[in-house]
């Protein structure tokens, strides 16, 4: 099936997606007002029936995107006004093809950058960090469950084997988009096929490369698990985006 033949991946939201979007929907009606205070994580937690787990991860969304601000001891706030900066790929049940290509070539912009650092950069903690997570990948493998958040672990231990504070932040504040097209690959319709085993042989690639010090293998590991994760959702990346290390 081509890029032409599909227009939408619908995947079910997150229960922070739908805590985040309900508090947006109470700051847009006026409900709570800039600089109201937040209710604290345990109401919060109750009064939509989730885990303070997941209220969290939707107070760090709402944070990401300017709409709220949390004050060291005193908890969060309805910012005074929206940061002009509100960056989101999509909103709704899940993106068009074309912007998930579009996803797939900044991820492949982003990562492959990131793996070339850390191969010259990692230290032995970092090497040890995304050995687990690549550990509790093949776990998911062998139980046939999800490893979509390990998937993204390994990606964050990636990053932070650069040890630029500014990289590992930029990764894991798109780590949420990112991961909706990584999570394809573990619950997609082929689950049961090789797409979860092709992806994970391409991490074991790329941690090779990181774990022995090569900068241009890494990035080549990296363009090449983009390419892969890509062509298993239907779309090929286009041939300027060169594997070379430059």
């Amino acid at each position: 099936m081509g890029i032409n033949e599909l227009k939408k991946i619908v995947r079910a939201p997150r229960l922070s997606e739908e805590v985040s979007a309900a508090l947006e929907a109470r700051i847009a009606r006026g409900e709570l007002a800039p600089g109201d205070q937040l209710p604290t994580e345990k109401v919060l937690a109750e009064t939509f029936g989730v885990s303070r787990a997941v209220v969290r991860e939707a107070v760090a969304r709402l944070k990401a995107d300017g709409r709220i601000e949390t004050r060291q001891g005193a908890g969060a706030f309805v910012a005074q006004a929206p940061k002009s900066l509100n960056f989101r790929f999509w909103q709704g049940e899940g993106p068009a093809l074309v912007e998930l290509r579009d996803i797939f070539e900044l991820r492949s912009m982003i990562e492959t950058a990131v793996a070339e650092l850390a191969a010259r950069r990692r230290i032995p903690e970092d090497v040890s960090a995304m050995q687990k997570h690549l550990d509790a990948m093949d776990l998911a493998l062998a139980d046939g469950s999800d490893g979509s958040e390990a998937d993204d672990d390994f990606h964050l231990a990636i990053a932070s084997a650069t040890h630029n504070t500014y990289a590992y932040r930029l990764v894991e504040f798109l780590g949420r988009h990112f991961s909706d097209s990584r999570r394809l690959a573990w619950a997609g319709p082929g689950r049961d096929g090789a797409l979860p085993e092709e992806a994970q042989a391409e991490h074991r690639a790329l941690f090779e490369a990181i774990a022995a010090g090569n900068p241009a293998r890494a990035r080549r590991c990296a363009q090449q698990h983009l390419r892969g994760a890509a062509s298993r959702v239907g779309i090929d990346l286009a041939a300027d985006l060169t594997d070379d290390a430059g």
